[in-house]
């Protein structure tokens, strides 16, 4: 099977530390024969508010139908990005929102509570910065931002599995550290390439 990998950084900002474990991810990848394509957050225009919800679909930006191509072209995605306050930055979830729609990422069925998952075939990888260490988010939290990103989005569509590392503390950690989480995201970008050509 051909490895075809949508990396995107879900970051606000143009650098950051999550920038730098995609660009590891991506050369792991890349370094197993997978082919890349990329998104940077910083770089999408778009209104993020779902106005009216379900109730009246917006015209999709370029950038959010971009997003999407990349997402149906992908076997497998990577989504690297820093949890705040429990979940994702507020403009990654404003993609999530606008594009991760009835019609694209599940059905609902008119006769019954459940939905058919239209993003199945594909796996996931996502790389997790934080300002704690993630035994702490687990024992005091039971680590929101993994179980939201996990089990509501991307499960809720059918990607599976879902590989999540965690890194933190990220607000002192020394540069070895930061050089050991970014072998351990390059790593992971060469066993997702491995294991969709096997």
């Amino acid at each position: 099977m051909s490895a075809r990998i949508f990396i995107w950084v879900g970051h606000p900002r143009e650098t950051s530390l999550s920038h730098g474990m995609a660009d590891a991810y991506a050369r792991g990848a890349s370094a197993g024969g997978a082919e890349i394509r990329r998104m940077h957050l910083s770089d999408m225009q778009f209104d993020p508010d779902l106005h009216d919800g379900y109730h009246a679909r917006k015209t999709l930006e370029p950038c959010l139908e971009e997003w999407r191509a990349n997402i149906l072209w992908a076997n497998h995605v990577c989504w690297a990005y820093p949890q705040w306050w429990g979940g994702m930055p507020a403009k990654m979830k404003g993609v999530i929102d606008r594009a991760y729609l009835p019609g694209f990422a599940m059905r609902y069925h008119d006769d019954d509570p459940w939905w058919d998952k239209l993003l199945a075939g594909r796996s996931a990888d996502v790389l997790m910065t934080a300002d704690g260490p993630a035994w702490f988010d687990q024992v005091s939290y039971g680590r929101p931002a993994k179980l939201q990103v996990e089990n509501l989005v991307l499960k809720f569509a059918g990607i599976k599995p879902v590989r999540t590392l965690q890194v933190g503390t990220v607000k002192d950690a020394k540069p070895e550290k930061i050089e050991a989480w970014l072998k351990q995201a390059e790593a992971r970008g060469a066993a997702a390439a491995r294991r969709l050509r096997a």
